[in-house]
C-alpha cells in the first residue's frame, strides 16, 4: 500500500469511528447512484491524478459505463477500457465471411480475398496487465470489477505520467499521459478530446444506473495536438495519416484494390457507408496495403480515434457489395466487432462524427439515415447476393448517440401526431433486444443496449418475426441471430405507418406489416416529417432493385449494358414506402486497369430510393407515385 493511501485509510478509520458514535440519522448512507463517482474520486486521490483528468479518459473511452463486463469492439473491459486481447479473444476480417463479393460489380469476376489470419497480440492491446501489475490484482478483477478496473486505470494513468517526466500538478501537465492512454505515444486527437470534454463537462446516467458529472473548465487549455497533414482529407481537428491502398496490376490480368475515378465531377458521391472491420487494427492496415483484397476510403482506431486514409474521395473503394454503392459512397471502416465485445468508445465515435461531418458538407451529402448507412442497410445486386451481404456495424453501434455528434439528432423536425411516417427513436441503454449468436451460433448474447427494434407479424411480443424471402428463400421466418436483419429497423431510420392499435405501430416493411412497441407515455418512434411512394393507378405490384442502373440504350457501342435486375419483393398496390429523393441512373463502368478506358454511363431513367427493410432500395420513378406523408 502506498504512504498516500495508508494516510488515506487511517483518516477513514477515524471518520467511520466517529460515524459509529453519531445518531442514525447523521449516519445515511450515500446516493446508491454515485458509487462510481466516488470511485473516480477514490482513484484519483490515491494515485494523485487530478479528477477531472481520470473522468475524461474514462468517458472518452466508455462514456463511464460498465457494459456489463462485456470487452469493447478493441479488447476494452470497464469504465477505463483497460484491454486484454487474451480474454477478448481474436478476430478476422468481415470481409473473407458470408461469400459477399466487396466490389459488388456484375462486369467483373466475383472477388473473393483471403485473409493472412489475426495479428498476434500486441502490447498496446494489454494493459490491463500493467495495470493489474500496478495495483496488485489480478486481470480478472480488473476486468469484472468497476471499482478496481478505475483503481488500475487511475494506477496506469499516474505511470505513464512518470514516463513522460513532466509535473503533474494541473491537468494541462497531463496532456503527454492522457496521449499515451489513448493507445500511443503520439495519440494527440485523443487527448484533445479529452480536453474538449474537459472544457464542456459532463452529466450523464450510465448503462447501469450510476450519476456522474465531470464539471465544466471553460478556459482549461488551446489544442497542442498534431492536426491533419499531408496527402489526407481530414478535418484538422483530428490527427489523420495516409496509409494508401495499392492500385496495382495482377498476374492474369486483374489489378486491385481499387478504381480510379474523378468523383464527385463524374459521379456526385450519395452516400457515406459505416462499417467495422471485425479485425484489430495493425492487421486491418496490412490487408488494405495488399493490392490482391479489397479496400475502402478510411479506417478509424478504436483506442484514440486515430484516422487512416487509404483511397482518395475521388476514386472508387471495393467495400459495400454493390457496385452502384460503392461508386456513389465513400466507405468507413471502424475498428472492432459487430457482435463480439459489440460496444465501441466514445473516442471512435467522436473522430468518426467529426470525419463523417466534414465529408457530408465537402459532398452534399445529407445528415440523416437514407444517406449516413450502415454496411447492413445496403441492398443485394440481386436475389442470389441478399443471403451474402454483411450486417456491419450490427445492432449495437449507437446511432442515436452517433448523430448527436454529427449535430443531426434524431428529436429535431419531427411530424405532428398522426403522421403516416415515423422515426424509429428507441432509448439505447433500456432497448435490450434478446440477440443470439454472438459468440456461437444459439448461445444467447449478452444483454446490452441496441439501436435495433425487432418486428413481430402481430401486435404482441411473442408474435412470429417477420419473413424476409431474399434472406430466407425457403420461406421460414427471420431469426434473433444478431446477424439476422430481416425483421428489424434501426434508430433513424424512417418508416411508412401502415396501422396502430394501442401501444402497438405496424410499419410496411418488405410487403408485410411489421408490429412494433410504441407505448404513447413511452414512444419508441416519433412521427416524422416526408414523402412515402405508393404504386402508379393500375399497378397491382412495382418491382423493387438493389442498384439505380440505366437503360440498356444509354450504353455506347461497345460497351455490354449492365442488367437491371429486380430483387424478389414488390411494392404491392395498397402499400407505402418512405421515400428519400428521386435520383438518376448510372453505372461505373470500369473493368480495365486504365482509367482512360473507365467511363460513367448516365441514363434517362429516374429512380426513387426508399426505405424498404432494413436495408435501402430503389423502385422505377415511372411506376410509383411520391406522396406528401399526412
Amino acid at each position: 500500500m502506498s504512504r498516500r493511501s495508508f494516510r488515506r485509510g487511517g483518516a477513514l478509520l477515524a471518520v467511520a469511528s466517529l460515524a459509529l458514535a453519531a445518531p442514525a440519522a447523521t449516519a445515511q448512507a450515500a446516493p446508491a447512484d454515485q458509487q462510481r463517482q466516488r470511485d473516480f474520486a477514490a482513484a484519483a486521490d490515491e494515485f494523485g491524478v487530478p479528477e477531472n483528468v481520470l473522468l475524461g479518459v474514462s468517458f472518452l473511452e466508455s462514456r463511464w459505463d460498465y457494459n456489463a463486463g462485456t470487452p469493447s469492439t478493441a479488447a476494452g473491459y470497464g469504465p477505463m477500457h483497460l484491454t486484454d486481447l487474451r480474454a477478448a479473444g481474436t478476430g478476422g476480417s468481415h470481409h473473407d465471411e458470408g461469400g459477399e463479393d466487396p466490389r459488388g460489380d456484375g462486369r467483373r469476376p466475383e472477388l473473393h480475398p483471403s485473409s493472412p489470419g489475426p495479428a498476434p497480440v500486441t502490447p498496446p492491446l494489454q494493459t490491463v496487465d500493467r495495470a493489474a501489475q500496478l495495483i496488485g490484482e489480478s486481470a480478472e478483477t480488473l476486468r469484472e470489477d468497476p471499482a478496481q478496473n478505475i483503481r488500475g486505470g487511475a494506477a496506469l494513468l499516474a505511470d505513464y505520467q512518470r514516463q513522460t517526466g513532466a509535473r503533474g500538478e494541473t491537468p494541462a501537465d497531463w496532456y503527454g499521459a492522457i496521449a499515451r492512454y489513448g493507445g500511443t505515444p503520439d495519440a494527440s486527437s485523443f487527448a484533445d478530446e479529452v480536453f474538449e470534454t474537459l472544457k464542456s463537462g459532463v452529466d450523464r446516467v450510465t448503462d447501469d444506473g450510476q450519476h456522474l458529472t465531470l464539471a465544466p473548465t471553460p478556459n482549461l487549455l488551446p489544442r497542442t495536438g498534431s492536426p491533419a497533414g499531408g496527402k489526407v482529407e481530414c478535418p484538422r481537428s483530428v490527427s489523420c495519416e495516409s496509409v494508401p491502398a495499392p492500385y496495382q496490376e495482377l498476374p492474369g490480368g486483374g489489378y486491385g484494390n481499387h478504381d480510379l475515378a474523378n468523383r464527385p465531377q463524374s459521379q456526385k458521391i450519395d452516400y457515406i457507408v459505416i462499417h467495422d472491420t471485425e479485425g484489430y487494427w495493425d492487421d486491418v492496415l496490412k490487408l488494405v496495403q495488399d493490392p490482391a483484397y479489397v479496400s475502402w476510403n478510411y479506417s478509424i482506431r478504436s483506442s484514440d480515434g486515430q484516422i487512416a486514409q487509404h483511397v482518395p474521395t475521388k476514386d472508387v473503394a471495393y467495400h459495400a457489395g454493390n457496385w452502384y454503392v460503392n461508386s456513389k459512397s465513400i466507405g468507413v471502416e471502424h475498428e472492432g466487432f459487430a457482435a463480439k465485445g459489440a460496444w465501441y468508445t466514445e473516442a471512435m465515435y467522436r473522430t468518426s462524427a467529426k470525419l463523417v461531418r466534414y465529408l457530408a458538407e465537402k459532398n452534399r451529402i445529407p445528415l440523416d439515415r437514407a444517406h449516413i448507412i450502415g454496411h447492413d442497410n445496403v441492398p443485394g445486386i440481386n436475389a442470389a447476393k441478399i443471403p451474402s451481404m454483411h450486417w456491419d456495424p450490427g445492432p449495437y453501434w449507437d446511432w442515436s448517440h452517433y448523430f448527436d455528434l454529427l449535430g443531426a439528432p434524431f428529436d429535431h423536425g419531427f411530424g405532428l401526431p398522426g403522421s403516416k411516417l415515423v422515426t424509429s427513436t428507441p432509448g439505447f441503454a433500456a432497448n435490450q433486444p434478446a440477440f443470439t449468436g454472438c459468440e456461437s451460433p444459439g448461445k444467447p448474447c449478452t444483454p446490452r443496449g441496441s439501436a435495433s427494434q425487432i418486428l413481430h407479424t402481430e401486435p404482441a411480443a411473442d408474435a412470429p418475426l417477420l419473413k424476409d424471402i431474399g434472406l430466407h428463400p425457403d420461406g421460414t421466418p427471420s431469426t434473433m441471430d444478431v446477424s439476422d436483419v430481416g425483421s428489424r429497423i434501426d434508430a433513424g431510420q424512417r418508416y411508412a405507418v401502415a396501422e396502430v392499435r394501442g401501444d402497438w405501430t405496424a410499419v410496411w416493411y418488405l410487403g408485410q406489416k411489421g408490429w412494433f412497441l410504441n407505448p404513447r407515455r413511452a414512444p419508441t418512434a416519433k412521427p416524422a416529417i416526408g414523402t412515402v411512394v405508393v404504386p402508379k393507378p393500375g399497378k397491382a405490384s412495382v418491382p423493387v432493385y438493389g442498384t439505380a442502373y440505366p437503360e440498356a440504350s444509354a450504353y455506347p457501342a461497345g460497351r455490354t449494358p449492365q442488367p437491371i435486375v429486380p430483387l424478389p419483393y414488390s411494392l404491392q398496390s395498397g402499400q407505402r414506402y418512405s421515400s428519400s429523393g428521386t435520383i438518376g441512373s448510372e453505372y461505373y463502368y470500369a473493368t480495365r486497369f486504365d482509367p482512360a478506358e473507365h467511363l460513367v454511363v448516365k441514363g434517362r431513367t429516374k429512380y426513387v430510393q426508399v426505405q424498404f427493410g432494413h436495408r435501402i432500395a430503389y423502385v422505377n420513378a415511372d411506376d410509383v407515385l411520391v406522396l406528401p406523408a399526412f
